[in-house]
C-alpha cells in the first residue's frame, strides 16, 4: 500500500511538472509570436534600403545603420513634432486629472437633487461615437476661429471623459465616508476635504487617467489631421506619415521614427507599472 501511494504521489507531480512545462512552453511561443512585429521594426530601423527588401529577408541586419536615427531628425522636422506632442500632452493631462478629480468627487462624495440621473446622462456618452459628433465640432471650433491651434485638442480635456471619470468616481466611493465625516467636525469645507483628504488617497485611480491619458493623446491620428494645417504645429502620429512618398516609401526611416514614438508610452508604462496594475485592481464596482 505504501508503495503504491508513493508510486500515484510521483506519477502525479510528473503530471503537474509537464502540465507546467506545457504552459510556460505555449506562453513563451505566444510571447514570440506577439514580439516578432516589434522585433522586425527594430531590426529594419537599423538596416538600408537594400537589405530592406532583400530576399530571404534578413534577420539580423548586417551591417547596423545607427544613422537612420538621425536622418529622421534631418529628413524631416521630427524633433518639432515630438515637441508638438510633448506640449498637448501635458495641457491634456492637467485637463484630464482635473477635471475626472473634480466631477468623480461630485458623482462620489456630495448628495444633491438628480445625481442619479445626471451619472447615467454621462455614461451614456460613451456609447456615442466619436465619428457622429466630428462634424458639429468641427463646425463649433471654425466658428470659434481655433482652427490650426492646439485649443481642440486641449480644450475638450478640460470636460473631462466619461470612462475617465466613472473610474475614478468608483475609486472614491471605495473611500470611507468616516474620513468626511472627521473633517467636516475639524472645520473642512467640501472643498478641503477634496484636496486634503480625497486626493492623496486617490492616487492610484489619478495615475490610470495619467496613463490612459498619455497614450490616448500620443496615439491619436484623426484628432491632428482635422484640425492642424501648418506642418509646423504637425504630432508625432503625424510625423511618421512624412516618411511615406508618393511613389517611394523609405521603410527603414519610417520604421525608425516608429521605435522612437513607441518609446514614450512603454517608458511611461514601466515607471508607473506597479501603481498602473494596482490601481485597476483596487478600482471596484461599488454603486
Amino acid at each position: 500500500m505504501i508503495a503504491h501511494a508513493k508510486r500515484s504521489t510521483g506519477y502525479y507531480r510528473w503530471r503537474r511538472l509537464l502540465a507546467s512545462i506545457w504552459k510556460y512552453f505555449m506562453l513563451i511561443a505566444l510571447a514570440l509570436i506577439l514580439l516578432t512585429p516589434l522585433y522586425w521594426m527594430l531590426i529594419t530601423s537599423l538596416k538600408t534600403s537594400l537589405q530592406t527588401f532583400a530576399l530571404p529577408p534578413a534577420w539580423v541586419p548586417d551591417p547596423v545603420r545607427w544613422r537612420n536615427y538621425i536622418d529622421i531628425f534631418t529628413e524631416v522636422p521630427f524633433g518639432r513634432f515630438l515637441l508638438n506632442t510633448v506640449i498637448i500632452e501635458f495641457w491634456s493631462i492637467i485637463g484630464q486629472v482635473s477635471a475626472s478629480a473634480l466631477v468623480a468627487y461630485g458623482f462620489a462624495r456630495l448628495k444633491f437633487p438628480g445625481r442619479g440621473f445626471l451619472f447615467m446622462l454621462l455614461l451614456s456618452t460613451l456609447m456615442v461615437p466619436y465619428q457622429v459628433t466630428l462634424i458639429p465640432r468641427f463646425i463649433l471650433f471654425t466658428k470659434l476661429h481655433w482652427i490650426n491651434t492646439y485649443l481642440p485638442l486641449i480644450v475638450p480635456t478640460f470636460t473631462g471623459s466619461a470612462f475617465l471619470i466613472f473610474l475614478v468616481r468608483q475609486y472614491m466611493m471605495s473611500i470611507p465616508f468616516d474620513l468626511d465625516e472627521a473633517a467636516t467636525i475639524d472645520g473642512a469645507n467640501k472643498l478641503q476635504i477634496f484636496w486634503h483628504v480625497i486626493l492623496p488617497i486617490a492616487k492610484p485611480a489619478l495615475v490610470l487617467v495619467v496613463v490612459f491619458t498619455f497614450v490616448d493623446v500620443w496615439n491619436d491620428f484623426l484628432g491632428p489631421l482635422i484640425y492642424l494645417n501648418d506642418t509646423a504645429k504637425f504630432t508625432v502620429a503625424l510625423g511618421l506619415n512624412f516618411f511615406r512618398g508618393a511613389r517611394e516609401t523609405s521603410w527603414e526611416l519610417l520604421m525608425a521614427a516608429a521605435t522612437l514614438a513607441t518609446l514614450p508610452p512603454t517608458i511611461v508604462f514601466f515607471l508607473m507599472q506597479k501603481q498602473l496594475i494596482g490601481g485597476i485592481s483596487s478600482v471596484g464596482l461599488k454603486g
